[in-house]
């Protein structure tokens, strides 16, 4: 079997698989991503021998530390995973809402119901985490789902993957519902970019290069989890304290994420006070700075940005640090650069901070909090499929609502159109 028909096939199985899902009662998905939660758990041992492969490959491959942290399953992340799924096993299930109902002047009762999208392939890189959230998210909202992972991660995937599997069959799951392409070749992507008569919706989740690509290729629409260039502007107005202990977390906390603070914007009026403290701070936690020539004049022991440093998402210990005159300059540089993704004001001036939110347009923009909140369990939606940085359809972290659809539902007792 080639390439083309090993996807065609697989897809072919899923989307069979997900018309039987989109009508499952929710106590027979609850339990499946119990039996899961309790299964991966029990399955902690393997799955970190399993990803030890992956890391090995991973360090002869010389990738970055931060694409290892990705990576890296440990005990303490597998619980996470678990908890994840019995999150989402917690919470309400979208399909077959009724979001309201209205009469018609002929009397006849018109509404919307939420339904499952039908079948999502999602292209990811790195995390093996994708794995359990994407297949417990999509099993909840009733829609099948087409996995394919990056290679880096093989053999943590396809043990993740055998877990869920088997343990979805015992609660009752449909066979192929959550499916995995498990051939590391790079053709699979573009024949799943084909695959318009299978797959419903394509969501992304990786580097600016594998965005590109999908988004140029595909024939299928598309969810963008795009790059996360994330700013933090310190207001003149700011708790300085607090700008600290929240520039800090989110630079340093974990970098490798996207919603990690790749440039600080910082007033010129607290410059001086501020940069020199949380500069050592971020020296002391080994990050690289790169300054402005406003900021170099206060901390000189840093290299000068160049433009093409404000556009990139480093996903490292690097910082980008901009000094600016005004409320409106940090703005300017937002819109000019960043990504749309996560931004953040810390002020304690009410009008600053409410011009923020409503001039800054980013799927999430927060005030006197770090960006790195920008997440589907922090937001209360359990575990996340991606974060959005799109207009339609979905925006910001997306959970279970924002993986259904609706459909028209119409009651009427013998109308006609006059």
């Amino acid at each position: 079997m080639d390439i083309q028909q090993y996807v065609a096939l697989k897809a072919r199985k899923a989307k069979t698989a997900s018309r039987a899902l989109a009508n499952l009662a929710t106590e027979i998905k609850n339990r499946a991503l119990m039996r899961m939660a309790a299964d991966m758990e029990h399955e902690t041992a393997r799955l970190i021998v399993e990803n030890k492969k992956d890391l090995m490959a991973a360090e002869r491959k010389g990738l970055s530390k931060a694409m290892i942290d990705r990576l890296t399953l440990h005990a303490d992340r597998i619980k996470a995973i678990a908890d994840g799924l019995r999150e989402v096993a917690a919470l309400p299930d979208p399909v077959g809402e009724v979001l309201k109902m209205w009469r018609r002047p002929n009397g006849m009762e018109v509404g919307r119901m939420r339904v499952p999208i039908g079948l999502l392939g999602i292209i990811y890189e790195s995390r093996p985490n994708v794995t359990a959230d994407s297949a417990a998210l999509c099993l909840k909202s009733g829609n099948g789902v087409l996995l394919r992972g990056g290679s880096e991660a093989l053999h943590s995937n396809m043990a993740i993957i055998e877990i869920l599997s088997k343990a979805g069959a015992e609660a009752g799951i449909p066979d192929g519902a959550i499916s995995f392409i498990e051939n590391p070749d790079r053709q699979c992507v573009m024949e799943m970019l084909k695959l318009n008569q299978y797959i419903d919706l394509i969501i992304p989740r990786g580097g600016e290069e594998l965005i590109r690509m999908v988004s140029d290729m595909s024939t299928i629409p598309v969810i963008k989890h795009d790059k996360g260039v994330c700013h933090v502007y310190v207001d003149s107005k700011a708790d300085l304290a607090m700008a600290e202990e929240i520039c800090f977390n989110a630079k340093v906390q974990r970098p490798g994420t996207c919603n990690a603070m790749e440039t600080m914007l910082v007033h010129r009026d607290v410059a001086r006070s501020f940069l020199p403290a949380i500069f050592n701070r971020l020296k002391n936690a080994e990050v690289e700075i790169r300054g402005c020539p406003m900021t170099r004049a206060i901390i000189p022991d840093i290299r000068a940005a160049t433009d093409k440093d404000w556009d990139t998402e480093y996903s490292d210990l690097i910082l980008n640090i901009k000094t600016v005159a005004s409320l409106e300059e940090a703005m300017d540089h937002i819109a000019a650069h960043g990504s749309q993704h996560s931004d953040a004001i810390v002020t304690n001036d009410y009008q600053n901070a409410w011009r923020f939110q409503r001039e800054v347009d980013s799927s999430a923009v927060f005030v006197n909090a770090s960006t790195r909140l920008n997440d589907g369990f922090e937001f209360g939606l359990g575990a996340e499929i991606g974060i959005s940085t799109t207009r339609i359809h979905a925006r910001g972290p997306m959970g279970l609502e924002e993986l259904t659809s609706t459909k028209f539902i119409v009651f009427g007792d013998g109308q006609i159109k006059q």
